[in-house]
């Protein structure tokens, strides 16, 4: 078994505070950083578990992102620009003519859970 550096970049990832849907979950992913610690679970099993934990990306309709837009009280340019897309991504998307997708998706989601702060 390899040893471990202090400066392990997945050390630091790992063990940083995530948001998990349940406690249930939070408690079980804590016990099993505890093994990975030891040398009890790989760390290719660690990423694995890790990877479980992160939220889901949920797709939206139009409807919902349009009222999500509405909701923060901003224009379709300015939309955009928090979103990193163009003015024309935004109004296609509310008009059901395209859907958003990968990181743009991501983005959309987490505005919808936690504000358009989040992202700012």
């Amino acid at each position: 078994m390899k040893a471990k550096k202090a400066n392990d970049p997945m050390t630091a990832t790992r063990n940083a505070p995530r948001r998990r849907t349940s406690p249930i979950l939070a408690a079980v992913h804590e016990s099993i950083s505890g093994l990975h610690s030891i040398g009890a679970v790989s760390l290719e099993t660690m990423r694995e578990f890790d990877a479980l934990c992160l939220s889901p990306v949920v797709e939206l309709a139009p409807a919902q992102i349009s009222a999500l837009r509405l909701r923060e009280q901003v224009s379709q340019p300015v939309f955009a620009r928090y979103l990193n897309v163009s003015k024309s991504s935004i109004s296609q998307w509310e008009s059901g003519a395209k859907k958003p997708d990968g990181a743009a998706l991501k983005l959309l989601n987490i505005v919808q859970s936690k504000g358009l702060k989040a992202i700012a």
